[in-house]
Protein backbone atom coordinates (compact mmCIF):
# COMPACT_ATOMS: atom_id res chain seq x y z
CA UNK A 1 0.00 0.00 0.00
CA UNK A 2 1.31 3.27 -1.19
CA UNK A 3 1.66 6.48 1.01
CA UNK A 4 -0.99 8.41 -0.53
CA UNK A 5 -3.45 5.43 -0.40
CA UNK A 6 -2.56 5.11 3.36
CA UNK A 7 -3.20 8.92 3.74
CA UNK A 8 -6.86 8.05 1.97
CA UNK A 9 -7.68 5.85 4.05
CA UNK A 10 -7.03 7.91 7.04
CA UNK A 11 -9.05 10.74 5.55
CA UNK A 12 -11.90 8.36 4.73
CA UNK A 13 -11.56 6.74 8.71
CA UNK A 14 -11.64 10.54 9.75
CA UNK A 15 -14.66 11.48 7.92
CA UNK A 16 -16.77 8.18 8.34
CA UNK A 17 -15.98 8.33 12.02
CA UNK A 18 -17.24 12.00 12.53
CA UNK A 19 -20.17 11.00 10.65
CA UNK A 20 -20.82 8.55 13.18
CA UNK A 21 -20.02 10.80 16.13
CA UNK A 22 -22.51 13.76 14.74
CA UNK A 23 -25.01 11.12 14.41
CA UNK A 24 -24.77 9.83 18.23
CA UNK A 25 -24.99 13.25 19.21
CA UNK A 26 -28.29 14.01 17.02
CA UNK A 27 -29.61 10.79 18.63
CA UNK A 28 -28.89 11.77 21.66
CA UNK A 29 -30.00 15.30 21.60
CA UNK A 30 -33.07 15.68 19.44
CA UNK A 31 -35.44 12.65 20.71
CA UNK A 32 -33.71 13.16 24.42
CA UNK A 33 -36.75 12.15 26.46
CA UNK A 34 -37.63 9.19 24.27
CA UNK A 35 -33.97 7.68 24.15
CA UNK A 36 -33.70 7.93 27.68
CA UNK A 37 -37.27 6.54 28.17
CA UNK A 38 -36.02 3.61 25.62
CA UNK A 39 -32.55 2.52 27.10
CA UNK A 40 -31.67 4.69 30.27
CA UNK A 41 -35.03 3.73 32.44
CA UNK A 42 -34.25 -0.14 32.02
CA UNK A 43 -30.71 -0.12 33.18
CA UNK A 44 -31.53 2.04 36.56
CA UNK A 45 -29.56 5.15 35.46
CA UNK A 46 -30.89 8.61 36.72
CA UNK A 47 -31.58 11.19 33.14
CA UNK A 48 -28.33 13.19 34.60
CA UNK A 49 -26.70 9.77 34.90
CA UNK A 50 -27.57 8.77 31.04
CA UNK A 51 -26.34 12.68 30.05
CA UNK A 52 -23.12 12.19 31.78
CA UNK A 53 -22.39 8.01 30.35
CA UNK A 54 -23.35 9.65 26.88
CA UNK A 55 -21.03 12.39 27.53
CA UNK A 56 -18.22 10.51 28.62
CA UNK A 57 -18.56 8.36 25.92
CA UNK A 58 -18.85 10.87 23.10
CA UNK A 59 -15.56 12.76 24.22
CA UNK A 60 -13.83 9.52 24.49
CA UNK A 61 -14.97 8.34 20.92
CA UNK A 62 -13.86 11.68 19.24
CA UNK A 63 -10.35 11.69 21.45
CA UNK A 64 -10.07 8.02 19.92
CA UNK A 65 -10.74 9.35 16.27
CA UNK A 66 -8.36 12.74 16.76
CA UNK A 67 -5.35 10.10 18.36
CA UNK A 68 -6.06 7.58 16.12
CA UNK A 69 -6.73 8.79 12.33
CA UNK A 70 -6.31 12.48 12.49
CA UNK A 71 -2.91 12.99 13.79
CA UNK A 72 -1.64 9.80 11.47
CA UNK A 73 -2.95 11.76 8.29
CA UNK A 74 -1.59 15.27 9.67
CA UNK A 75 2.08 13.31 10.26
CA UNK A 76 1.82 11.82 6.85
CA UNK A 77 0.88 15.19 5.38
CA UNK A 78 3.55 16.94 6.75
CA UNK A 79 6.48 13.86 6.33
CA UNK A 80 5.13 13.15 2.76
Amino acid sequence: MSVANLQQVFLWCTVINYCLLILWWAIIMLPHKWIYNLSGKHFGCSEAQFDSYNLIGIIFYKMSIVLLFLVPYIAMKIVG
